[in-house]
């Protein structure tokens, strides 16, 4: 961009800036102060010839006098421009660009979500499939170095999002899960495993962490769950287990059969070397994810790059411009007519 462009005189511009030598900066008001005071000081001990222009430049000397007044006061603006830029010019305006190079030893987590028909009960408010959503999400936020997917299932299990660090992307297939985004009936634990193992086999990181959310009611998919976690030992795939969800006391006295077993995702935890939670409300939610994340955090070496790029020579350029105006100036009638 050429140095005469109106972009260098922009207030955003200016503000996009990193000064290297800020106090500069504090010198152009001072500078405002001085102009008015040397003012105030030649107006006051300036002597002056007062000449009638009547005849001279017409009928009307009053609009002449007038309009070579306010035209003097360029000179003055001039050479404050010219301060002011060649101010701005030793501030070292830059414009800094942050390099951040994060090297982890990581942690690979596949999120597998059940969006069965079954998660719609709201014995967690409003209903589970929102509460685990809620929660997956906060989890999502509170990492910062690991690649994170996303398996969702009912009766079939689909890889929603592979392993990933655009965590924007990820919250925003969260946020749209819902239970009809698949139509097959049912609840496939074991397939969706297979699924979430299948993502985390060749994952380079040390660390590989399956969490599963779900109510335990498995009633499809072709695959045994127990002989799927089973095969996580052996790609070296931790399986946490997260029952959402919560049998009353009225269901158990009246005997009414409800969506929800626990058990099988104990067996599950336990096979797979994780651990099974209980989620009983949101907020138990929260401190399972909390648990997770502190058993599973691995350290991270981070590197911070600094590109500078220095913009001062544009505003040298502005200031010499605005002085060689003023010099000009000086040696027109703005500068020297109604002098003695």
């Amino acid at each position: 961009m050429p140095w005469y462009a109106i972009h260098w005189l922009l207030p955003q511009t200016l503000r996009s800036f990193h000064y290297d030598n800020q106090w500069a900066l504090w010198l152009i008001p001072l500078s405002v102060s001085l102009f008015v005071f040397r003012g105030i000081l030649g107006r006051r001990y300036h002597q002056q010839l007062r000449v009638s222009m009547a005849g001279i430049v017409g009928p009307r000397p009053d609009i002449w006098m007038r309009v070579v007044s306010t035209l003097r006061f360029l000179l003055p603006l001039s050479v404050w421009l010219s301060f002011s830029f060649l101010l701005i010019a030793l501030a070292r305006p830059q414009i800094v660009r942050q390099l951040r190079e994060e090297q982890s030893d990581g942690i690979d987590i596949v999120l597998a979500l059940d969006i069965s028909s079954s998660m719609t009960e709201t014995d967690l408010r409003p209903n589970r499939l929102a509460a685990a959503r809620q929660v997956a999400q906060a989890f999502v936020n509170g990492r910062r170095n690991d690649r994170i997917g996303l398996v969702v299932f009912a009766g079939e299990a689909y890889s929603l999002c592979p392993l990933t660090t655009d965590y924007t992307l990820l919250l925003q297939y969260i946020r749209e899960l819902n239970p009809n985004m698949i139509r097959t009936t049912g609840t496939a634990i074991g397939d969706a495993l297979a699924r979430s193992i299948n993502r985390l086999r060749d994952s380079p990181a040390k660390s590989k962490v399956l969490i599963l959310l779900s109510d335990g009611d498995n009633t499809a998919g072709n695959l045994d769950p127990l002989t799927v976690a089973r095969l996580a030992q052996n790609f070296g795939v931790k399986i946490y287990t997260i029952a959402v969800g919560k049998r009353t006391r009225l269901a158990d006295t009246l005997g009414i059969a409800t969506q929800f077993d626990e058990g099988i995702l104990k067996t599950i935890a336990s096979v797979g070397q994780g651990g099974f939670f209980r989620a009983n409300d949101a907020g138990q939610l929260r401190q399972v994810f909390a648990r997770i994340d502190k058993l599973e955090r691995a350290p991270v070496r981070v590197q911070t790059y600094e590109d500078i790029q220095d913009q001062y020579r544009p505003y040298i350029y502005w200031g010499i411009s605005f002085l060689l105006v003023a010099l000009f100036l000086k040696n027109t009638v703005l500068g020297n007519s109604l002098e003695d």
